[in-house]
């Protein structure tokens, strides 16, 4: 198999690699040399802008349809996107749970009215998008999840609770699964819904995490109104449709996560090279205080590059 790039997918590479050069914030660079790569609160709205930017290039959905907003590239193109990324330890994309999860499953699944409603104000970072399924008691077992969806006219009154959804309390949009059919098995009386977080009668609780931040939320439906318009993929059909978002989570994760930790590994590394401490024998030399007998006998720091630092000394036998 041949791994080279072909001369379209290198000339991809270097479009990324120049935009990225010119357009790089300054400030972010050092932040991201003297801290975590985690995107904090107090940036929410800088990454807001970042990913606009970032769509306007042409670099946000790049494996998306031409016709939804995206460039209609392969999945090769989006390695090398995040390849230079992590190469260049640029910020990161705020809306990632609409870039690699709903907006996917919404090409997949949606009429072609979602399908021109809803990507293109993702990729623009105008919409941020959660996903509500896990539950208090629906956490591996997701059928057993009992928020409800109960039709009332051409639309459904949701009940119920989600929690650990990350970013509601950000969020325009949400991934909803919710159950329609209780008589039906557990599989399939499911509904995906795409729900309005600025309803009235939802309620977003963050739980703060030790950091001191709210990355994850719990999220409450107090008769939430969802027009029948609003379904993803049929009645009863949201466990396929959850399914797919779940493989697409997958598919992102395994892109995004790899530079997130790419970054976090290098930033680990040059912080251990910055705080290196001196070697114990270059101290003693520069004239500082004769330690003790038994400090001497320690090894030298592992950090210690000088040729001349005697190796550790074996025990001695008792």
């Amino acid at each position: 198999m041949d791994f080279k790039l072909t001369p379209e997918q290198t000339s991809f590479r270097d479009e990324v690699r120049s935009w990225l050069k010119k357009n790089l914030p300054k400030d972010w660079s050092d932040r991201m040399r003297i801290g975590s790569d985690v995107p904090r609160p107090e940036v929410y709205d800088f990454l807001r802008k970042w990913q606009r930017q970032m769509y306007e290039a042409g670099f946000v959905g790049v494996t998306w349809p031409k016709e939804y907003g995206g460039r209609g590239l392969t999945f090769v193109e989006e390695m090398i996107l995040h390849e230079e990324i992590a190469l260049t330890k640029a910020p990161p994309v705020l809306n990632i749970l609409a870039i690699g999860m709903a907006g996917p499953t919404i090409i997949a699944y949606g009429t072609e009215e979602q399908k021109r409603r809803y990507p293109p104000k993702m990729l623009s970072c105008e919409e941020i998008w959660c996903q509500g399924y896990s539950e208090p008691n629906s956490g591996s077992d997701l059928a057993s999840l009992q928020t409800r969806a109960e039709k009332a006219g051409d639309q459904f009154v949701v009940n119920g609770q989600k929690v650990w959804t990350s970013l509601a309390h950000q969020s325009d949009w949400m991934m909803l699964l919710a159950r329609t059919d209780p008589k039906a098995e557990k599989h399939k009386g499911i509904t995906y819904f795409l729900l309005d977080m600025h309803s009235p009668g939802v309620t977003v609780k963050p739980l703060k995490q030790i950091t001191g931040d709210a990355e994850f939320n719990e999220v409450y439906f107090d008769n939430v109104k969802v027009p029948e318009a609003n379904i993803l993929g049929g009645l009863n059909n949201g466990w396929a449709v959850g399914m797919t978002t779940l493989m697409y989570e997958r598919l992102a994760l395994g892109f995004g996560l790899q530079v997130r930790l790419r970054i976090a590994l290098d930033g680990l590394v040059d912080l251990a090279r910055r705080r290196t401490r001196p070697c114990a024998r270059s101290s003693r030399s520069s004239g500082s205080t004769p330690r003790s007998s038994s400090t001497r006998a320690r090894a030298p720091s592992p950090s210690c590059s000088r040729a001349s630092c005697p190796a550790p000394r074996p025990p001695r036998a008792r």
